[in-house]
Parts: structure tokens; sequence; C-alpha cells
């Protein structure tokens, strides 16, 4: 494994996400000085915070999978998850709701959820679902280490014998036709694929080998930290900060100074200077490209994956069959993702995720109240409207997506709404967001694995990039392994936790401590609206 040459004492991140705050707790547990410059007011990044009216937002995930990647970074410190964060179990997962009006609640546990399928759809799709589950657990196992949990020099490194194993799960051939030779309901096969979109590649063009993101989902557990998403980036800048840590909040990076192939400072927008020995760069790759003054010349433009339109809705009122996570699929679905991601327009027959934290987390409400989060997929402003088109465009689609809500059963949705907050990829592409997508650069081949953005700079010895926009991906399991991979990069030591693909037991409870020094963060930047109640039709 390559690693930074010469000191690395003393390392500026740039970034209080969860992959800078993860590598700034492996750095620390290796002995190193750490500052983290942020240029909002609290940490989060992506996870951020937002407050209206009385309503705290998610404005990122709304799920932990894979918590054991986090309790290794707070291991980093001698600290814990569980310490620090009280997560709650969700059982079902998701609840999934078709347009044809049947449901299927998604277990994690697989007697539930092989009980559920046969009730769903019979015997023969409740065999397949477990001869599925098996190939899911085993195709964790042969991609975790030697795929994901892992830094690449080079692609030859692939050429070991998990490749071969790989290759026999049927890793590189097409998810949709995988996931159908287990189950033949399209129903059931649209739960255990749809994850691809979270790559940025239809299912139909997808590797089979995305299913991975699937395993994460409907096998090895879903969670909900109580405060919300948010809290467990909070928790991890007050165990880094507990540990020696110094935090920079609302300061922006303006200038990398370097001379002799490193850089030996970091220049905030306030006039501060910070010497460092090394640099860990977590933003998405257009502010990294920015400060390292060019991009990296690759044989094909990178392609990012499609974005998100999300509504989040303080309301006086809410809807009993709606699980913490509703997936609403449209009548159509080869067609949403040509929609998505060929001809570039919103989708006809919308599928959604609607979210409702308070139904485990009350106090994310005032009394009484509701939170709804609804999410919907959106071609990316490369091929679909532009940032500017979103101005105008915005409130027209909100518009549109809470007449379909109220279509789909969520009667008197719009009249509800006490106070809300609407993001669009105008919004994502103020933030810097490559495309105007915050999942950043998609997952085909040519951008998966060794053949994704290197977390090394070429030009500069001792820079390091961590974040969803390199490797391993997108997702809040491999930001968290992006952070432990740029710390390895620096302090020589390699990945150590190999997982077994085992469901880890759920952390209890704790209190949740805040970092002293950050005040929350506000709502996103941008064309976000937020009211007492809807907005007009413009």
């Amino acid at each position: 494994m390559k690693t930074v040459p010469g000191p690395t004492g003393h390392v500026v991140v740039v970034g209080a996400g969860l992959a800078g705050l993860a590598c700034a707790l492996h750095l620390l547990g290796a002995g190193r000085s750490v500052v983290v410059v942020e240029r909002e007011s609290g940490p989060g990044g992506r996870a951020g915070r937002a407050e209206t009216g009385g309503y705290l937002l998610d404005t990122g995930p709304t799920v932990l999978t894979m918590p054991h990647l986090a309790d290794e970074a707070f291991a980093a410190v001698g600290d814990s998850l569980a310490a620090r964060v009280e997560l709650l179990p969700l059982d079902p997962a998701y609840r999934a709701v078709f347009a044809d009006s049947s449901r299927l609640d998604v277990h994690t546990d697989g007697e539930a959820m092989e009980a559920e399928v046969r009730s769903f759809a019979g015997a023969a799709e409740a065999a397949g679902y477990r001869r599925l589950r098996t190939w899911l657990e085993r195709l964790y196992r042969a991609q975790m280490r030697r795929f994901i949990d892992t830094n690449f020099d080079s692609p030859f490194q692939l050429l070991h014998p998990d490749l071969a194993r790989l290759a026999a799960l049927g890793g590189f051939g097409r998810l949709d036709g995988k996931i159908g030779s287990f189950l033949s309901d399209e129903r059931l096969r649209r739960v255990f694929s749809f994850q691809a979109l979270y790559a940025g590649v239809p299912p139909a063009r997808a590797l089979a080998a995305y299913a991975v993101i699937a395993y994460m989902d409907t096998v090895a557990g879903v969670w909900f930290p109580r405060g919300g998403m948010h809290a467990l980036p909070a928790a991890m800048a007050a165990s880094a900060e507990q540990a020696g840590a110094r935090f920079h909040w609302s300061s922006e990076v303006t200038r990398l100074e370097h001379a002799g192939g490193r850089v030996h400072a970091v220049h905030l927008a306030e006039g501060l200077r910070i010497p460092c020995d090394a640099v860990v760069l977590t933003p998405d790759l257009p502010v990294v490209h920015r400060l390292l003054g060019r991009a990296p010349r690759r044989p094909v433009r990178l392609r990012h994956s499609p974005s998100a339109v999300v509504l989040h809705a303080g309301t006086d009122r809410t809807w009993p069959d709606l699980a913490h996570h509703t997936i609403s699929f449209g009548g159509a679905w080869e067609r949403t993702f040509d929609e998505l991601t060929r001809t570039g327009t919103l989708m006809s027959d919308p599928s959604l995720l609607i979210t409702r934290p308070t139904t485990h987390d009350p106090a994310l409400a005032p009394p009484g109240r509701h939170l709804h989060y609804v999410l919907a997929p959106c071609p990316n402003t490369d091929i679909g409207p532009s940032a500017s088109a979103w101005q105008t465009l915005g409130p027209r689609y909100r518009d549109s997506l809470a007449a379909e809500l109220e279509r789909r059963g969520l009667h008197g949705f719009a009249d509800s709404i006490e106070h809300e907050v609407l993001v669009t990829p105008a919004d994502w592409a103020a933030q810097g967001h490559g495309a105007g997508s915050p999942f950043s650069v998609s997952h085909t081949f040519a951008q998966t694995g060794p053949f994704r953005p290197r977390n090394l700079v070429r030009h500069l010895d001792n820079v390091v990039l961590a974040g969803c926009g390199t490797t391993p991906g997108v997702g809040v399991p491999t930001v968290l392994i992006s952070g432990k991979l740029a710390a390895a990069r620096i302090t020589g030591v390699p990945s150590t936790a190999r997982t077994t693909g085992t469901r880890p037991a759920p952390p209890t409870a704790a209190a949740i401590p805040q970092p002293a020094s950050p005040a929350p963060a506000p709502p996103p930047a941008g064309p976000s609206q937020e009211g007492p109640r809807r907005h007009e039709q413009p």
C-alpha cells in the first residue's frame, strides 16, 4: 500500500462530514495531531442538521446500516458508538407499497422475511428469497475485504482468488437478471434491485456485484439514531474533540500552500494559515479539484449519479399506513430509469421514498406534530434541467409531488403542512456537488474499485482524498470506510477490521453529547424555501 512519504505528524482534515470525522478519529488513534476545518457551523456535511419551526431535519441520510463501521472509528480513540449514540433497530426496515396497492414489509431477520414473502407471493417465492439471502451473504463476504475495504494502488490488485469467487457467484452479470434467477415476482425483484439507483446505475445495466447494497439494506440490519442521523456526526465530532482534535467551524479553505510537491499549509477565508504535514480533502470532487488547481486527466469524462428533490414537511397529522421508511413504487420501472439516467426528464410515474423519523423519535417535531421527508429521484443537471431552471421548476414540482402523495393515499397531505424545506439540484449545486447531485460520481464499471477516482493525488505527495467521490464510493458505510482508508494512507496502518458477514448487535441507549463549540447548521443554501404553509403555484 502506497503511503504519504515524509513527516505526517500534523494533519489538516478539510470537511467535518462522516468521511472527515472517521478519518480524524483513525488519525488520532494513530497518534497524529489533527485539525479539522469545516465551512458550516457544525459537523455532518451531507448528514447535516436544519431546523424550521421547531422541526429538526436530517439533511442527508435517514438510516444507519453496518454500524460496526462507525464503531471502528470510535474504537480508534478508545471510545465506542454505544457510549455515544442510542441506536433504534427498525422493523420493518422498509415498507414497500406498489402501484397495485399491494404492500410488503421488508424485515432483515431471515425467518420473519421468509414468512412475509410467503404470505405476499407464495411458497416458491419464499424459497427463492432464502436462496437469494444466502447468495447476498456470500457476495458480501467475497467483496468486503478485497474490493471495498481496501486501498487500491493498481488494477492488478484485482487479480486475486477473491475475484474468481466473485465471478463464480455471478457478480459480473447484470443485477436484474441475477435477482430474477431467485425471484419471479416483479414486485419482489424491485425490492432487491432498486438500491442500484444509489450507485447511479439502472438495475438492467448494473453489475450483480452491486447487490451488496441490498445486503446492507435487507440482511445486515437497519437502525435509526435517536436524535436523527445527525446524532452520529455530532457524536463523532465530540469524540474527536475529546481525543485532542481542534475544530475550526464556519471556516472555508481558500488555498493550499504547496511547494516541492507537498502542501505545507492550508489557508482559510478569515486569513488564518494552518501549517501541516499532510492534508485530507473530503469535499465533493469539483471543490477538491478547485483547491488542487486541476482535475486529473481521465480518458472519459466522469459521470454523475442522478440527483434528488427532497421535501421536508412538518405536519399537523400523519398517516398510519406509513412505516418509518416507505418506498412508494410507481407502475413504471425501466422507463423510470431511462428518464433518470438517459433522457434527463422528470419521472412520469415516480417512485418515492417517504421517511417519517418521528415514528421512532417524536422529539424531532413539536408536541403533537410529525415530520415527513419525501425524496424523489430526478436527473442530474448534466442531462436534466439546469440548476437555474430549478429556481422556478422546484416549487411547481413540489406541488406535483404533494398531489401525487394524495393520490397514493396520503389524503390531506398538502393542507397538513405547517413548515417545510424544499431541496432541489440547485441547492446541491450551490453546495459544490458535481452535476447538482448529492450522490457524486456514479458506480459504472469504469468508476468502481481501482477505476474510481483515487484517494491519492499524483502531483502532491501529502494530499489524500476521502468521501463518496473517491474509493470505495457512495453511502454511509462506504464513506466511513473511505475515512479509514484515507487515514491508512497517512499512518501506514492498513485496514484491520475484517467483517464476517454476521449481523452486529445493536448498541444500547446512552446520552448523545454534542460538540461544545458548533452552533446548529443552517438549512441548505440556495433556493430551498420554508414557510408557515404550502408554496403557491407560480
